[in-house]
């Protein structure tokens, strides 16, 4: 634990990929197979289940240190984060321990079915052997909150640097329904077998925002355009008779979509597409809240299949009669993914089609229609690309609309966590109706650092009432709010939901009295939210 713990810390002390790259192959190199393998685990969102809830660690904490729990309250407001509070409250160890991040792991999946009692013992007398530092990772995988800022791409690096290996290699190895308390490290990595997981799906590859044309390489021509469809990026699987529907996140989903498992079963063995995941019907897609509502639910009934229905936009042919064909240039994977649909026809089986266009100006011109055919804009893809790994610049590109603006006020605030566990970062922010301002949105990005320390102090100084962690404010200050889309809400206060909402620039300029009204949020309800 204290080897995981110190790279735990070293991590979160640095922005530069270099430096954790470093970090990451350095540990990699000397730990156990069963820390490198736990380790991997927690860094790629393979956390254990929670084993103890947060009112009990509250409790605990207070009784262990012999606090009261007003002080406990105050100083997890001031700190921001329930596992470094509790790790700065309690006393130092009394003893210490040597053993390493996979002992403390068992350790909880032991504790998580004793009696509160018992487990508040166990609880206690690890406290009891662990540094402040060691108590911060314990306390994180005790209630299932373990992040750190490392992406999947650098742990990948990282692998494959320190073992030898080719990049894409270690990423297609580490995806896929791999159980940490079950896999093997050296067989999982060092002896692939795909025949192992029939399931695996492969790493995606990523598009670079553009916002020139001019920017790209070669003629038009060169370039495939497509829409972008606004929905969850996936991978359909079919191999050996069994179906398999993963998302981006790595998130099988194949049970939350029955109709799409049903119409994979019309397709050859051996064949995996890339593709969009959408609330889709009479050959037009629907509002993205609709998918929300399939993802949100355990078990998937006939009612909600037809309220909400769901069809899959496929982009790329990823592997053809068992063999990966990624390394074939788009046209030919393009080629072959049309005869394949065409001689496998479905009914939530679609293609994103090409858009024709023969200059940049023609297409620029189509591009304007976007939010007309429910799409965030186009994508365009160099016809002769092989189909690569992560966000990679040059062969794809994300070619966004314009984003849909409005001006909000300020009216509460709430610290943030991590870094921004100091600052009042997370923002509401509301628009008039006559002369009451009504909430519509929160956002917690879009701010500089300087920005976010200007609005923490006016938070500070201009607090009208608490509750909890929340401050509503004096309404002074105005912030343009960028969003991608708009959807009626009966939760929200004001009918509408936003998607992606976060802060494009602080309008000093403008007084409150001239920010945005409700009636202008549903005037882009009527023209961009049906």
């Amino acid at each position: 634990m204290k080897k995981f713990s110190l790279l735990f810390s070293q991590l979160d002390q640095t922005n530069k990929i270099g430096d954790k790259l470093k970090l990451l192959v350095g540990y990699f190199s000397t730990a156990s197979d069963l820390d490198r393998l736990w380790t991997l685990a927690l860094f790629t969102h393979k956390r254990p289940k929670r084993s103890v809830n947060t009112r009990q660690l509250r409790e605990w904490c207070c009784e262990f240190a012999e606090i009261s729990p007003w002080i406990f309250e105050e100083s997890y407001q001031t700190v921001g984060d329930l596992a470094e509070t509790i790790a700065l409250l309690l006393p130092l160890a009394t003893s210490s321990s040597d053993q390493p991040l996979h002992f403390w792991i068992d350790f909880l999946e032991s504790v998580k079915d004793l009696d509160e009692s018992a487990k508040k013992t166990a609880i206690f007398n690890a406290w009891t052997t662990l540094t402040k530092e060691e108590r911060l990772v314990f306390n994180k995988l005790i209630t299932g909150g373990f992040r750190i800022g490392v992406s999947q791409n650098l742990i990948t690096r990282a692998l494959a640097e320190t073992f030898g290996l080719e990049k894409t290699e270690v990423a297609h190895r580490i995806m896929g329904q791999w159980n940490p308390r079950k896999a093997d490290f050296t067989g999982m990595l060092l002896k692939p077998d795909l025949a192992d997981d029939l399931s695996r799906p492969y790493p995606f590859f990523l598009a670079h925002p553009l916002e020139q044309t001019s920017e790209l390489t070669g003629e038009r021509s060169d370039w495939q355009a497509e829409w972008k469809w606004d929905g969850i990026r996936g991978q359909i699987i079919k191999r050996n008779g069994e179906i398999y529907i993963w998302s981006r996140g790595e998130d099988l989903l194949t049970d939350k979509f029955p109709e799409l498992k049903l119409m994979t079963e019309s397709l050859p063995d051996g064949t995996v597409l890339d593709g969009e995941i959408l609330p889709f019907e009479n050959g037009k897609p629907l509002p993205f809240a609709l998918l929300q509502t399939r993802l949100g639910r355990k078990k998937v009934n006939p009612g909600l299949i037809k309220k909400a229905p769901i069809s899959f936009m496929s982009y790329d042919l990823l592997e053809w009669e068992g063999q990966d064909v990624r390394h074939w240039p788009l046209e030919r994977r393009r080629k072959q993914l049309e005869e394949l649909l065409a001689a496998n026809p479905a009914e939530k089986l679609e293609i994103s089609r090409i858009i024709h266009a023969d200059t940049w100006e023609q297409l620029a011109e189509i591009r304007t229609q976007s939010r007309e055919v429910k799409a965030e804009g186009m994508m365009l893809k160099n016809r002769y690309s092989s189909y690569e790994t992560g966000r990679k610049r040059g062969n794809w590109w994300k070619w966004k609309i314009d984003p849909l603006t409005i001006d909000g006020v300020m009216i509460y605030a709430q610290k943030g966590h991590g870094r921004r566990a100091d600052l009042y970062s997370d923002y509401t922010f509301a628009v008039w109706k006559d002369a009451e301002l009504i909430p519509f949105a929160k956002a917690y990005s879009g701010l500089t650092d300087k920005e976010m320390r200007m609005v923490d102090a006016f938070v500070k100084k201009n607090t009208k009432e608490r509750f909890g962690p929340v401050r509503t404010v004096k309404p002074d200050l105005v912030f343009e709010i960028a969003f991608e889309g708009i959807q009626e809400s009966p939760r929200h206060k004001s009918g509408i939901s936003l998607r992606f909402p976060r802060i494009q620039r602080w309008r000093k300029d403008k007084p409150i009295e001239e920010a945005n009204t409700l009636e202008d949020l549903h005037q882009l309800l009527e023209k961009y939210g049906k």
